[in-house]
């Protein structure tokens, strides 16, 4: 077993102002959803998880880095679809989108931050995705940030095998969240 590192995240939190004036977050633990410090803690503590579990495939190479960055996104369905259209040439609205920069060259480099890439979450998407599946918004949030996550760090899920392994392990980093 690895020994544990302390892991520094760089996070640059963003929340648009339209989702930002929604009234319909009633409980305190939804409203954490909107605090920067919360996901900085969410996204160190995953990170930590990859690398002293050796979940991930390059989590030899992680073993040693201390210092990741991230920019996350919290906005809205009409934002989340031109991203969509943009870039991945899809129409509507979507609940999570990522756009990893993590490279095998990285790794070459003795870079002091590992930049993870760019994760966009739908608010919209998500509070509607809660009420479906009876989750807390806080809960659904996790569960797609954790999806992000997992693609920023090169995870794909192009088989039925390879979605439940994903979901799997989204299942498990949202469990170890305290």
């Amino acid at each position: 077993m690895s020994s544990k590192v302390n892991i520094n995240i760089d996070l640059v939190f963003i929340c648009s102002q339209s989702v930002q004036n929604l009234n319909e977050f009633h409980n305190d633990d939804d409203k954490l959803i909107f605090n920067s410090t919360f996901w900085e803690d969410v996204f160190s503590n995953w990170v930590q998880i990859m690398m002293n579990e050796n979940i991930n495939n390059k989590s030899e190479i992680l073993s040693y880095k201390k210092n990741f960055s991230l920019s996350f996104h919290i906005t809205n369905n009409k934002e989340i679809s031109s991203l969509n259209k943009k870039w991945l040439n899809k129409n509507g609205p979507t609940d999570v989108i990522s756009f990893p920069i993590l490279i095998d060259k990285e790794f070459e480099y003795d870079s002091l931050f590992i930049e993870l890439g760019d994760l966009f979450i739908s608010l919209e998407m998500a509070a509607k995705q809660a009420k479906d599946f009876r989750n807390s918004l806080k809960k659904e949030m996790l569960f797609l940030a954790s999806h992000g996550f997992l693609h920023l760090l090169g995870w794909e899920h192009d088989t039925e095998e390879k979605l439940q392994s994903m979901l799997n392990l989204q299942e498990y980093l949202i469990s170890k969240i305290n």
